[in-house]
């Protein structure tokens, strides 16, 4: 009995258990930055998306007979409900072409140290103010 019990042993030694539950934590710290800028980009696609919706009905309803006064107002009043600080809006640029303009606050993001922003982006026929963010839909009357 004591031949087979010096030459074989069993189970893991405490070190082994110790290296493998702190590769594991590095692991999992390592992929949590990765899932919240996956969370971030899903969210702000939803509101990308909400935008690109309330401007094409904007759009429309500009383009209706008579102008639709109070269907803008409504969708007006939709993009201020469904985005952070959401306006929406028409403007007129001549020939008969006229934008629909969705604007909304941006999430707080977080910028790395040099990280520098130059100019507001454009939005169709006007600049966006900083952390501010624009979808322009371009339509005819």
């Amino acid at each position: 009995m004591s031949k087979l019990r010096a030459g074989h042993t069993g189970g893991a030694s405490l070190i082994e258990v110790m290296l493998a539950v702190a590769l594991t934590a590095v692991t999992a710290l390592g992929l949590l930055p990765s899932q919240l800028w996956i969370a971030r980009e899903a969210r702000s696609a939803a509101l990308r998306e909400h935008a690109v919706f309330v401007a094409d009905a904007v759009a429309e309803a500009a383009r209706a007979p008579g102008g639709g006064d109070s269907a803008l107002r409504q969708w007006a009043t939709r993009a201020t409900n469904l985005l952070p600080e959401g306006e929406a809006s028409t403007s007129e640029i001549g020939g008969g072409v006229s934008f629909a303009r969705v604007t909304w606050a941006a999430a707080a993001t977080l910028q790395t140290p040099g990280e520098v922003i130059d100019k507001p982006e454009s939005c169709g026929d006007v600049a966006v103010a900083a952390g501010r963010v624009c979808v322009a839909l371009a339509f005819v009357k």
